[in-house]
């Protein structure tokens, strides 16, 4: 029975001390160091992977894990494809219609989990329609940098259907549809904040 006991204190010690807790603090995202990525079947038995290169957004660590808040603004005129043609279809009133809708916006709701298992529901905003979405969120560490910034890092996931927000365009070939309705939402991100140098 001691044994028992021992053995079961030893576990709990061990999820106590390795347990991983996010720093306190409001994050600028760091542009340089993110990707806000999207992949999405083509022709049904392949896929087209994109990006978008300006985004800017914030994230802001409560102690209380639960009361933590994240904002995302991504210009959607920056997608890239890797193919200058089918990112200007992109751009276009068939998709995101960026002329009239350059922003597409994720602000948080509400957080669960802990910091090695967290799930982050917020609104997403694409061409003026908004829908809840959750996205799976991975605590990587944080880590001084050589600038003088304090840094946290996240890999999120999530799926939405592009329908959902007035993304309509598509064609039928014999295999199927040409653009698939579900979309794959990977999202790496680096945060910052300075040091803080007192005491």
């Amino acid at each position: 029975m001691t044994k028992l006991l021992t053995s079961a204190f030893v576990t709990l010690l061990a999820s106590v001390s390795f347990a991983k807790t996010i720093p306190a603090g409001t994050y600028a995202i760091d542009t340089a160091h993110s990707k806000i990525g999207f992949e999405v079947p083509h022709l049904v038995i392949a896929t087209v992977e994109g990006r978008f290169t300006k985004f800017d957004g914030s994230i802001t660590i409560d102690p209380t894990l639960n009361k933590s808040k994240a904002t995302l603004n991504v210009d959607v005129g920056s997608v890239d494809t890797d193919n200058k043609d089918r990112d200007a279809h992109l751009k276009s009133p068939d998709f995101f219609d960026a002329a009239k809708n350059p922003k597409m916006t994720f602000v948080t709701k509400k957080i669960v989990g802990s910091a090695d298992d967290l799930k982050l529901v917020g609104d997403l905003t694409i061409r003026g329609k908004t829908k809840e979405v959750t996205l799976d969120v991975k605590y990587l560490g944080d880590v001084n940098d050589p600038f003088g910034n304090h840094k946290i890092v996240f890999n999120a996931s999530g799926k939405i259907n592009r329908k959902d927000f007035g993304l309509n365009w598509s064609k039928a070939v014999e295999a199927g549809p040409v653009v698939g309705d579900e979309v794959t939402l990977s999202i790496k991100v680096e945060a910052n904040k300075p040091v803080d140098k007192k005491g």
